[in-house]
């Protein structure tokens, strides 16, 4: 079997002892594999799914699919690779090659989300469900669900903060109608209703996040920035965008002659905190 992906979180070896069984790989009927009721991963790309079938057709499963042995004999619940089972039940496959693992409830959810976000297969609500799941199921922290999925806390903290979304912007977020960043943009907003209208509003102008913050700016009672009397360097741009994507919130630079200034913004106590503790390396 290829050897794990590295660098993220603790990866699948720290979860489940890398010590394979003296069976080795094993092949196991397709319908005695179970979804992994925990998958945070609820969508596929259908031509995506069509080519890797094509592809197993043609090769075969080249790499073994994890499972861990169910209380009931010969069934088996997958840890790894829900891709390859799907696309192999699409090439009409009776049956598929696995390693059995033992493997607790906890680490199955782990396990299933480092292997999604190694692949950058989960959407931002997908993410924040299974982030849920760890949090309340097993009590984790979110400094304790950072460190195993290899992300920042920050990061955690503002993907969990998308399921306040109303569930109209939640379906337009896992439609596409509404990248990420709008959905950022809408949480500054005090109530579900004040979301819910400028939802309408930035899906019926084709807002941009830009856009959109202004918008949320209006409707919380803010002036208007002013604009630049001049457009800014490409340097100080790229900058703007590296601390944006660093901070998850909008920055600006303001470079003057003789200094300048850096602007972090945000739009609630708990995202005040959340830069504070960045500042000050605490997360």
């Amino acid at each position: 079997m290829s050897p794990v992906k590295r660098g993220l979180g603790r990866g699948l070896d720290a979860l489940i002892p890398s010590l394979e069984p003296p069976a080795g790989v094993a092949e196991v009927p397709i319908n005695s594999i179970r979804r992994n009721p925990r998958q945070p991963r609820q969508r596929f790309d259908a031509a995506l799914l069509k080519e890797l079938a094509d592809s197993i057709q043609q090769h075969g499963i080249l790499q073994p699919l994890i499972v861990a042995q169910n209380t009931d004999p010969g069934e088996y619940t997958l840890i790894a690779g829900e891709r390859r089972l799907e696309a192999a039940k699409l090439a009409g496959f009776a049956a598929v090659p696995v390693v059995v693992r033992e493997a607790t409830e906890q680490q199955l959810l782990e396990i299933t989300l480092i292997e999604n976000i190694q692949r950058e297969d989960l959407g931002p609500l997908e993410s924040a469900h299974a982030y849920k799941h760890l949090s309340d199921d097993f009590g984790l922290s979110h400094e304790e669900i950072a460190a195993r999925v290899g992300k920042n806390r920050v990061s955690v903290t503002n993907t969990l903060r998308l399921l306040r979304l109303p569930a109209k912007a939640q379906e337009a977020l896992t439609a596409g109608l509404i990248a990420e960043g709008h959905a950022r943009a809408l949480l500054a907003l005090s109530s579900v209703q004040a979301m819910s209208a400028a939802l309408a509003t930035v899906i019926g102008r084709s807002l941009n996040v830009r856009q959109t913050e202004e918008l949320v700016r209006q409707m919380s009672g803010h002036k208007k920035e002013q604009p630049a009397r001049r457009s800014k360097p490409a340097e100080v741009r790229s900058l703007e965008n590296r601390l944006r994507d660093t901070f998850g919130t909008k920055v600006n630079v303001n470079k003057g002659r003789k200094g300048g200034t850096i602007v972090l913004h945000f739009y609630s106590d708990e995202e005040l905190n959340d830069l504070a503790e960045k500042l000050l390396g605490e997360e």
